[in-house]
């Protein structure tokens, strides 16, 4: 991809020196800039960022910020691309009707990424770590570049910033280009990350950069064993990410859309908006709504505007159109999912296993994310095996609660369509 502002006759890239960078460095600065390079535009005026509102017709570049945690869902990780851009194009969509400010601390918008699931994604992880634990005192392959320096840096570098006090938030961005002169001295470093309003693209000269790392206590790292820094947590383990189809350009339905967009689960007895536009004008005949291969509904002359339906049926499912020239519109595709879990009736005990006992249907859970409430820098993840799910029950080692007195717990989930999460909290008794 065409750098946004490098003297290409006069620059060559880390990619050209002698020793080769690891495949997966060059891996991870593509993938990042699926999520900053993209480009989309606001069909209405009710799309919440941080402060306010994006700006209807105006075109964005990079996927907008947010902290959606349990509640929305992560571009990238929970979704596809594709479906946002879907939502985006849906005036009716979650986009523009739901907001998570004052429901979720650090969310404004349905849909989003912040710092740590924009380097996760990059970094080939099947869920995020969050930007505390990046580092090498939490995570094995990784360690402090020496000098800490422009002249040391490389694509793939992380850039940690750490919070400005007890208990406050930290920031991770990435390394993606490094640029040198004739000599081979560097000129300029690209750092890119997720931050408001949307992912941002900074070129920095050598001087730039340096005074970026001293400022705020940052840290540069370098990965050196990717597989020791993800430990089990790999992105061609899971559906998602999905990188092929997030680099795709999607043919996005003019005739109907959703509420989530397209290409997406819901969770069984959630409402499925259809909001039917017919942006090319055919004129609309009849809508028809199927569940794999049979007809569940039939709708003669809808009309325009939302029509909403609850399905308690788990299953694949398709809605589309019949226009007035008898020809079909593009389907959109959703999925009907159950996902839940139940914890123990009585407190966990600090230093015992304990269980957990899952249901679902239509999607398979793959992981069990445990946060500390009061403590950003205890969490585990618990991936999930095939005798996991045919069992329905997961043990927890005790070491998972040690540290806490109370646990945010996650179950997620995944299916063709993407990821729904669960979430209860455990107290932890001594």
């Amino acid at each position: 991809m065409t750098p946004l502002c490098a003297d290409d006759a006069a620059a060559t890239t880390e990619e050209t020196k002698a020793e080769a960078a690891p495949a997966w460095q060059s891996k991870a600065v593509e993938y990042a800039r699926i999520m900053s390079r993209v480009k989309w535009t606001p069909v209405a005026e009710d799309m919440p960022k941080r402060g306010g509102h994006f700006t209807a017709g105006k075109q964005y570049t990079g996927v907008p910020y947010s902290s959606v945690k349990h509640v929305g869902r992560y571009i990238g990780f929970d979704i596809f691309l594709k479906t946002f851009l879907a939502a985006v194009e849906n005036p009716k969509s979650v986009l523009y009707t739901e907001n998570l400010y004052g429901k979720v601390k650090n969310a404004e918008c349905y849909y989003g990424k912040v710092c740590s699931s924009y380097t996760s994604y990059a970094l080939q992880c099947g869920i995020w770590y969050v930007s505390k634990v990046h580092g090498p005192r939490f995570r094995e392959g990784v360690s402090t570049v020496q000098p800490q320096s422009a002249r040391a840096a490389r694509p793939g570098d992380i850039i940690y910033t750490p919070p400005a006090k007890k208990n406050g938030g930290s920031h991770v961005e990435l390394v993606t280009e490094v640029i040198r002169n004739e000599d081979g001295d560097v000129t300029h470093v690209r750092v890119e990350e997720s931050r408001p309003q949307t992912t941002s693209n900074t070129l920095r000269d050598a001087a730039d950069f340096d005074k970026h790392l001293a400022s705020r206590n940052r840290e540069l790292y370098r990965i050196t064993d990717l597989d020791a820094w993800r430990g089990g947590n790999r992105a061609d383990a899971f559906l998602f990410p999905n990188y092929g189809d997030d680099s795709a350009t999607p043919k996005i339905n003019r005739v109907l859309l959703l509420d989530r967009g397209d290409w997406v689960p819901y969770a069984k007895g959630q409402p499925v908006k259809i909001n039917l536009m017919d942006r090319d004008k055919q004129g609309i005949r009849t809508l028809v709504i199927k569940r794999g291969e049979t007809t569940i509904e039939t709708i003669k002359r809808p009309g325009y505007g939302v029509i909403e339906r609850t399905f308690d049926t788990c299953g694949d499912y398709t809605a589309h159109c019949v226009m007035n020239d008898g020809s079909k519109s593009q389907a959109c595709e959703f999925s009907v999912c159950e996902l839940d879990f139940r914890l123990p009736q009585q407190p966990v005990e600090r230093a015992k296993p304990w269980t957990i006992d899952l249901t679902s249907d239509n999607l398979k859970p793959i992981v069990l994310y445990f946060k500390n409430s009061s403590d950003g820098y205890d969490e585990h993840n618990i991936f999930l095996t095939e005798e996991d799910r045919k069992s329905a029950t997961v043990t927890i080692p005790a070491s998972v609660t040690q540290n806490a007195k109370k646990m945010q717990v996650w179950l997620i989930g995944e299916n063709r369509y993407g990821r729904l999460k669960k979430r209860y909290d455990v107290q932890v008794s001594d």
